[in-house]
């Protein structure tokens, strides 16, 4: 091996060390607490700064300093996280979404109080802890990993600890202290990024901002080992570590070829994080959104004289002169960016973390365009350059859109910050992109003045379009995409193009802002637009209101004026420490994610899948996946007495209520004649019934579907009766396309729907209901039917056939106005149905629709679901109930091990 080789190879062995003290500490963390720790670089941060400050300002020796701060003060970091932030959110149940903005709290947090204790200078004397040789780094990792691996299989932890990863609540009722473990994890992986960060501040300048961003990119190999395998994430870090370092003797003999490798040799970890973000499955099994079991607190509108005292404020910079009103002129152009996040995050329910790098393109472009430097474009004045390159940057949101179509969660996350991190280290710290670019203001606005008054212009243009969008049709598909996705595909919402549609709106917004703050800054900063401020923008916005549009302007005014009163940091500081609070003691502002995260059955793969939707850990292979509580299983006869009654032999169907009519009615609804063709004509039962053709679906070894063949015929009721486990809700579920079989097909018509997503089959005229319920809490309970009716089989805007619903389900009184957040489990039934029955699908599915309904509640049930099917609708019920089955049923069939009995 030649000198140059052997010496970039351990220069590659020394840094693949410190990423792989960080797989290990982040895989032990997410494995005792079920959190990924995106803090854990600003904690490697403080640990670097502590023993610096030991070593280094009061002199103490570097053995003792270095005892004390990896040994005293990072696992007691992990150890106050623990008791303080994340041990309490777990007791009050709180998904990935809460932890991870909490998370995100202590990342800011800790930037902040470093900033303001270090200053934000960058410094070069950290201390040396281990010998330059890597081979100690190395082995000290080496040894680490196997001992940690040691304790995981052979000791009573370790075997606590697999508990807890498999199953806390049931290890918690087996007798294990799950909080002794959560706190051994925090201890541990705190104290493997204090390790991390005194390593790596001998290769890179210690400072607050640097240091922190550096690990969150290293993250990709606890990614790739997805968050379980310690040998992975070693063996990751290591190779990525090597491959970087040999990739500064790769020098092509292209000009532009050349500064790319470099930039590739130099950010391999960066390629490595958003390669494993796309492409490896880490959404948590808990989804991201709100359910209806624990609505988000009520928002009241924002008052108008709110508005008048924002507006005030907002006037007051005219009467400042100098550095204040310099200053003051960052403040409009972040609300903007702001109001990018309301759109994907406070209204879309999405998480991005990547906002800051769509500013940043907004500026560059801006930039670009006003020196004529944008291939293919004329030099052009700079106003009219800020507006073509909101117009080019917009479409760019689709590259964060498109992978949100399948991901959410902490998948989503690490995909838009792995994005920001990569336009960053490739665009913004690249010569090719920014070297030798100014930028100045437009002609006639180099006042600060008249410059401000151009950004408030802008501003509230950016308000009123924000509002226009939370409006009407589209604001309540907004919401009810953010309230629930499943739900809302199932109401027939197009959810992956209104994704699209907020991301690229979103990138549209933070352009706009991005380009208005170069402008006013008279330059191009790449710091302005790091990935750090944009984990700090997305704290500050869920903070102070994801959805308040009040909110972004506030939190605007307060990241700009308390670093420009206090010093750099503050603001960081103060919005870590209102994130981490959030969690534990939530104000009404209607944050995006709720306490506790539901959703109605499996989402929807994008492909065939071996696994579980998703899953950061795959389920067990021996047992099926996991089923929300119900009534006791009965024992069902292999062959019910009531296995055919033929159509219209309901006991309740010999007065049924006229769907079509919204009123009671008697006698049965005929089948042919003027007023069934009248229903049919307005989507009433198809030609063909829905049929399932030999579907099979597995989870590894276990058959949840064994070749299952079923009709849901017009004008009947068909259900659907077995055990738990039996198979009942996973071929619900490929009916309805919230699941995909492995083989086999559903069809319609005749024709072949098996790849048919939700929200189109509900446009076919296939309604759903869940057995969790599926309604959006922040519309109310007519706004919930009327999405239905706007996005179901019929599109219409009839007010008529919405109050026939309403009439039908008795929700046309004052209650139609409640949100559904505020409403019993009986009243949102009626309303998950209701919305199903406003788009007048000719087949309706229903999963347990009794489920939390008392005695005369579900009889109700039963006379709607008779009056339904005689009136010609296909209705298949699943359902524990029998009484209910007996009285409403004409045919029934019995699953066992993901079989129809025959």
């Amino acid at each position: 091996m030649s000198s140059l080789t052997y010496d970039l190879t351990l220069a590659g062995l020394a840094v693949g060390s410190a990423a792989a003290l960080t797989g290990i500490g982040l895989i032990v963390t997410y494995r005792a607490t079920g959190v990924l720790n995106l803090a854990h670089g600003a904690i490697a941060m403080v640990c670097a700064y502590v023993l610096r400050q030991l070593a280094v300002e009061w002199d103490w020796p570097l053995p003792l300093a270095a005892a004390v701060t990896l040994v005293v003060v990072a696992p007691g970091i992990g150890l106050l996280l623990d008791r303080a932030v994340f041990r309490p959110l777990a007791v009050l149940g709180s998904g990935p979404a809460q932890t991870l903005v909490a998370s995100i709290g202590v990342f800011v947090l800790l930037v902040g109080g470093a900033a303001l204790l270090w200053g934000t200078g960058a410094r070069a004397d950290a201390p040396v802890l281990l010998s330059g040789d890597p081979w100690a780094q190395l082995a000290a990792v080496l040894v680490l990993a196997a001992l940690v691996d040691a304790v995981t299989r052979w000791t009573r932890f370790g075997r606590e600890l697999r508990a807890v990863v498999d199953n806390r609540p049931l290890a918690a009722l087996g007798g294990t202290d799950t909080d002794r473990v959560a706190a051994a994890g925090w201890a541990f992986g705190s104290f493997t990024a204090g390790l991390t960060g005194v390593l790596l501040a001998l290769y890179v300048r210690l400072d607050p901002y640097g240091l922190p961003l550096l690990v969150v990119e290293v993250i990709a190999v606890a990614v790739l080992a997805r968050m379980r395998s310690l040998p992975v994430a070693v063996g990751a870090a290591l190779a990525i570590g090597v491959a970087q370092a040999q990739l500064t003797r790769v020098h092509p003999s292209s000009a532009w070829a050349e500064p790319l490798v470099q930039a590739v040799g130099a950010n391999l970890f960066v390629v490595a994080l958003l390669i494993a973000a796309l492409t490896v499955p880490v959404t948590d099994t808990r989804a991201a959104l709100p359910s209806t079991s624990a609505p988000a607190p009520a928002l009241p509108p924002t008052p108008p004289v709110a508005w008048l005292v924002a507006g005030v404020l907002f006037l007051l910079p005219f009467g400042f002169a100098g550095s204040d009103l310099q200053t003051s002129v960052q403040v409009p152009a972040l609300a903007v960016i702001l109001l990018s996040l309301v759109v994907v995050t406070g209204r879309g329910g999405q998480i991005s973390l990547g906002q800051a790098a769509y500013a940043g393109l907004g500026a560059l472009f801006t930039a670009l365009l006003a020196a004529g430097r944008f291939p293919g474009l004329p030099p052009m004045p700079e106003l009219p350059a800020l507006a073509v390159a909101v117009v080019l940057v917009a479409p760019l949101g689709v590259l964060l859109g498109w992978p949100a179509i399948g991901r959410r969660g902490l998948a989503l996350a690490l995909t838009t910050l792995a994005f920001g991190v990569a336009v960053s280290r490739f665009v913004f710290a690249q010569p090719y992109a920014t070297a030798g670019l100014g930028l100045d203001r437009p002609a006639g606005f180099h006042s600060d003045r008249v410059y401000y008054a151009l950004e408030l212009t802008l501003l509230a243009a950016a308000l009123l379009s924000v509002a226009a969008l939370r409006r009407g049709r589209t604001g309540r598909a907004l919401a009810a995409m953010r309230d629930h996705e499943t739900g809302a595909s199932a109401a027939g919402v197009p959810v992956p193009a209104l994704k699209l549609l907020t991301f690229v709106t979103g990138a549209a917004l933070a352009a706009l802002g991005g380009g208005m703050l170069g402008l006013g800054l008279r330059a191009f900063d790449p710091a302005a637009y790091d990935p750090v401020r944009a984990l700090l923008w997305f704290a500050a916005v869920v903070v102070l209101g994801a959805d308040n549009l009040l909110g972004a302007c506030a939190a605007a005014a307060l990241l700009v004026g308390v670093d420009a009163g206090v010093g750099g940091g503050a603001a960081a500081a103060l919005i870590g420490v209102l994130a981490v609070l959030l969690g534990r003691h939530p104000w009404p502002t209607r944050p995006p994610f709720p306490h506790r995260d539901q959703t109605p059955g499996p989402r929807t793969p994008r492909r065939r899948h071996p696994h579980p939707p998703d899953g950061l850990i795959p389920p067990p292979a021996t047992a099926p996946p996991a089923r929300p509580a119900s009534s006791a299983t009965p024992q069902f006869p292999a062959r019910p007495a009531f296995e055919d009654r033929g159509p219209g032999r309901s006991p309740h169907a010999a007065e049924p209520q006229s769907v079509a009519a919204g009123r009671g009615g008697s006698g049965k609804a005929p089948r042919s004649g003027p007023a069934a063709r009248e229903r049919r004509r307005r989507g009433g039962s198809p030609r063909a019934p829905l049929t399932a053709h030999a579907l099979r679906l597995s989870y590894g070894a276990y058959t949840a579907l064994d070749g299952v063949d079923l009709t849901v015929e017009p004008g009947r009721v068909t259900a659907l009766v077995g055990a738990n486990g039996a198979g009942k809700s996973t071929l619900f579920h490929c009916l309805s396309g919230t699941l995909r079989p492995d083989s086999g097909r559903v069809e319609l018509n005749g024709a072949d729907i098996t790849r048919t997503p939700p929200h189109t089959r509900t446009r076919l005229g296939i309604a759903t209901t869940f057995q969790e319920l599926a309604v959006f809490p922040s519309l109310t309970v007519e706004e919930n039917v009327a999405l239905g009716a706007e996005q179901g089989h019929v599109r219409h805007g009839d007010p008529t056939a919405l109050e026939a619903v309403l009439r039908l389900l008795d929700l046309a009184g004052p209650v139609r106005h409640h949100r559904a957040a505020a409403l019993p489990t009986g009243t949102l039934r009626r309303v998950e149905l209701g919305r199903a029955l406003a788009g007048r699908p000719h087949t309706l599915l229903l999963d347990e629709p009794a489920a939390g309904l008392d005695t005369a509640e579900a009889q109700r049930l039963a006379r709607v679901m008779a009056a339904l099917a005689a009136d010609g609708m296909a209705v298949l019920v699943v359902e524990h109930d029998l009484d209910l089955v007996a009285d409403i049923a004409h045919t029934v069939h019995t699953m066992t091990a993901g079989r129809i009995t025959p």
